[in-house]
């Protein structure tokens, strides 16, 4: 939770859960009750007619949301600057050790900048991990062309999540 200060310092409030604050705001409106209140964006508040009680209640004064908008259609925008892909690499001990190393070579040599690396173990696979990378660049670039070769060659299932 992103307001857990305030919160906290109000105990006595009942807090309900709902799915997202543009539903918390929604749910507000449709109660009618004026003993209700919303976590939710000073837009949500101004599109649902709420007045704004408090600004800047989050815990961190640089957090942000990123949403995403998933489709199985190939969508492509002239002026995307960053790409986000998953991939996996199998386990490998001894003479195979340093696949990832090798593997993020591909964005080392192509002049590539990752701005964020994950790992999360894959399901059913001891010792095997799902990387997510995001890096600047555009699927029309030929260095990250050359790069996304590179890495098929050498992850498994790699997928492009997206280039926005």
């Amino acid at each position: 939770m992103q307001t857990t200060g305030l919160l906290n310092d109000h105990a006595d409030w009942q807090q309900i859960s709902v799915v997202n604050t543009a539903i918390a705001a929604q749910k507000v409106v449709k109660d009618g009750d004026k003993a209700q209140a919303a976590v939710c964006s000073a837009y949500a508040a101004k599109i649902h007619g709420l007045e704004v009680l408090a600004d800047n209640i989050n815990d961190e004064p640089d957090n942000c949301t990123r949403f995403i908008v998933v489709t199985n259609q190939k969508v492509y925008l002239k002026h995307a600057s960053k790409i986000s892909i998953e991939f996996e690499l199998p386990h490998q001990s001894g003479a195979q050790s340093g696949s990832l190393y090798d593997l993020l070579s591909h964005f080392v040599y192509n002049n590539i900048n990752m701005t964020k690396i994950e790992s999360r173990p894959v399901k059913g696979k001891q010792w095997e991990y799902r990387f997510f990378v995001d890096f600047d660049g555009s699927l029309e670039d030929a260095a990250v062309k050359n790069a996304l070769r590179g890495l098929r060659e050498e992850a498994t299932n790699l997928r492009i999540l997206g280039n926005y």
